[in-house]
């Protein structure tokens, strides 16, 4: 359904050689490399810089890589919706899951929902959270994907235009690298973060991230706030690698093997 040298391509990038991706390709480097050129000339752009250190992505391919990672996701998505469609029994609701909307929320209620609907049956439907996917997964709810697990708000749900229905409350936390200084304590009190880097989603997404960054503004400038814009494995990476904080909550505490998601002593963030 897509140009299948764009998953050469990714495989390259990712590898860092066309060597390498050839191993995991099982084919030979000579035949990584012609793909890459192919695809290098269909395009009319140089997608990467080839030195004597190596690959890296040029601005090009850069752009090119992080669109190509939402067109194959949305190729197989497109394919599962279409089987999907096949499907004539309607008493099946499907669960989106990923990493940061992990599904065990849901799957605990099914006992329950079981007993009142013996009928109903449940479907794990993966996808990877990034914010196309997320944006077109909450905009047509219902087609592919029924009910999504996660962290929200009003202001997420308005912002989305979608619904939601609370189960409970959950306390904020603190993520940080298992080498961070940090990383021994049970419980962090806000003065522990005093000198630190704190990653926090962008303003408007949450009033209650919104009113917790205004509180660290105006009593504990001793902490240093960084804005991201969306939750991924990279944001995760991001933590870990750069020995920052990052806000989360304890359903994440298995998203990254080198991170430690911490409870902080007083604070909630509403709802999963």
């Amino acid at each position: 359904m897509y140009n299948p040298q764009l998953e050469t391509f990714i495989r390259v990038a990712d590898a860092g050689s066309f060597n390498k991706a050839a191993e995991q390709a099982y084919i030979t480097p000579t035949a990584v490399l012609k793909q890459i050129n192919l695809l290098e000339a269909d395009l009319g752009v140089q997608l990467f810089e080839r030195t004597h250190r190596g690959l890296s992505l040029t601005k090009a391919g850069s752009s090119l890589y992080k669109d190509t990672k939402y067109i194959i996701q949305y190729c197989k998505d497109s394919v599962v919706r279409a089987k999907n469609a096949m499907q004539e029994n309607t008493d099946i609701i499907r669960i989106g899951t990923s990493p940061m909307t992990p599904a065990q929320v849901l799957v605990e209620l099914w006992p329950q929902i079981h007993a009142l609907c013996p009928e109903i049956k449940f479907q794990l439907v993966p996808f990877e959270n990034t914010p196309e996917n997320a944006r077109e997964i909450l905009k047509n709810l219902g087609q592919n994907i029924d009910v999504v697990a996660g962290i929200f708000d009003e202001t997420m749900l308005n912002l989305r235009q979608c619904a939601g229905f609370e189960l409970f409350e959950q306390p904020l936390c603190c993520a940080v690298s298992i080498h961070h200084r940090l990383a021994d304590k049970i419980k962090l009190t806000v003065q522990d973060l005093y000198g630190e880097n704190l990653l926090l989603m962008h303003r408007d997404w949450s009033h209650y991230v919104d009113r917790l960054r205004d509180d660290l503004w105006q009593n504990h400038s001793k902490i240093s706030i960084v804005d991201f814009d969306f939750y991924s494995v990279d944001v995760f990476n991001r933590c870990e690698n750069g020995n920052d904080v990052l806000m989360a909550v304890s359903v994440w505490d298995n998203v990254h093997p080198l991170l430690k998601v911490i409870p902080e002593q007083s604070r909630k963030l509403n709802s999963e």
